[in-house]
């Protein structure tokens, strides 16, 4: 009797030992998904403030008034005298 009862006892230890032992590498994986959550939150924030900047330089850039500017500066265009200008009928 007694030995059965020992084997018993030895069973729900190994048990209770191997569940212990699943809900610390439940918690450890728990904690490991929430610090790469939080990484790619990051990432995500980072990606959203990088699209907003460049959305605010695509603006920027595509201005008529900077159109106009390059145009001059860069590529040295002027505007036509009114007499050159052709307007052409549909």
């Amino acid at each position: 009797m007694t030995t059965v009862r020992n084997i018993v006892l030895s069973i729900l230890t190994a048990m209770l030992m191997l569940s212990a032992i699943a809900v610390i590498y439940s918690k450890y994986q728990s904690r490991r998904l929430f610090i790469e959550i939080q990484k790619k939150d990051q990432e995500l924030d980072d990606y959203q403030v990088e699209w907003g900047r460049l959305q605010l330089e695509l603006t920027t850039l595509t201005e008529e008034n900077r159109v106009e500017i390059e145009a001059r500066n860069r590529l040295m265009l002027t505007l036509p005298a009114q007499n050159d200008i052709v307007y052409i009928k549909p």
